[in-house]
């Protein structure tokens, strides 16, 4: 699909991929161990298409978002639209639920045959004749050595099922594992001002080897945005997972709203909201390729697409490292050392 937005390559898979994309885990609904609580399809529907007609060329899930919902409802979003207009599909496999107690946190398995059953399952609920990126959602549990894991993945790009492989969640030593069998195309980590560890190791090693990186939650599920506050908290769904993590908890909440508010100068200098000085911020860390980003309508979509053209300059750095330092909130490197500004379109 044609795109008005800035475009990055992600690594060396041949994807030149927007350097903002729809995340899709609220899209799942609630019912499950991480659910966000109800959502209504159509909405979901109408902050996807929304995030296409504003540029955004590709589209991350997940089987386990809804446990196949997020899936199906991403399927409905593609049988609509013209081949030239469809964004990329990305989507994971490796988290294994269980029918029969949906609010049981789902296993983690990665043996050969069950990454073949999900794959073929993803591609049914989809409605796709190939993945254009797959993805571990989360290391195994079950004893199986990840070198078998990721060669069944090579496998599935051998057979065209599906275009580029990548890993979400892992570490260095994991990649470095997966890499002597077949190349990692992407790692999706989480990162955000408050998560920031990732920046140490992980998205430097990827950089160094041509693996595209795409992070996850960097609103940090919301916080780093203009309106939420502690109020918010409380009036969650019973079944939304933030209820129980723990940056959502005092003491730490107090200290990451903190940061938020010290973002409200930087985004008045730039007319945009704290969502997207907050997703800007992350794409200015060299060898980060996109952010992945969720909505769950159309106006919220429309509150972070700024930050796919949002520059921040030296100075906006500097004073965000400085909030960060104040206010105490998360850990990992506050700054990255350098702009990135050459693999930019």
């Amino acid at each position: 699909m044609h795109t008005n937005l800035p475009t990055r390559a992600l690594g060396s898979s041949g994807l030149e991929i927007t350097t903002v994309g729809f995340g899709a885990w609220a899209v799942g609904g609630g019912g499950w161990a991480f659910g966000w609580g109800p959502q209504d399809d159509d909405a979901s529907l109408g902050a996807m298409r929304r995030a296409l007609e504003l540029g955004v060329n590709w589209i991350d899930t997940a089987a386990v978002y809804g446990l196949g919902h997020s899936e199906q409802v991403v399927g409905r979003l593609l049988r609509d639209l013209p081949a030239d207009e469809r964004p990329f599909v990305f989507t994971k496999c490796g988290l294994v639920w269980d029918e029969r107690d949906r609010m049981a946190p789902p296993r983690r398995i990665l043996r050969p045959d069950s990454i073949r059953a999900e794959v073929e399952a993803s591609l049914r609920r989809l409605g796709v004749e190939r993945i254009d990126l797959y993805q571990f959602h989360w290391s195994d549990e079950t004893g199986t050595p990840v070198e078998d894991s990721w060669d069944t993945m090579a496998r599935l790009v051998e057979a065209g099922k599906v275009r580029a492989i990548g890993v979400s969640n892992f570490d260095v030593a994991l990649l470095q594992r997966c890499e002597a069998v077949r190349h990692v195309d992407s790692l999706q980590p989480p990162f955000s001002m408050i998560r920031r560890n990732v920046a140490a190791r992980e998205i430097p090693g990827c950089a160094e080897h041509g693996t595209g990186v795409i992070c996850y939650s960097p609103m940090q599920s919301g916080i780093l945005t203009d309106s939420f506050n502690a109020t918010r908290v409380a009036a969650l769904a019973a079944d939304d997972w933030r209820r129980n993590a723990s940056e959502f908890q005092r003491p730490q909440l107090d200290r990451n709203l903190a940061l938020r508010d010290a973002l409200r100068p930087i985004a008045r200098r730039h007319d945009a909201t704290i969502s997207a000085v907050a997703v800007a911020w992350t794409l200015t860390w060299p060898g980060v390729t996109g952010a992945i980003v969720g909505a769950r309508s159309p106006q919220q979509v429309e509150g972070w697409i700024g930050a796919a053209s949002l520059e921040l300059s030296v100075a906006d750095l500097d004073e965000i490292a400085a909030a960060i330092e104040r206010t105490g909130a998360g850990t990992g490197p506050a700054r990255p050392s350098a702009l990135q500004g050459s693999s930019t379109k």
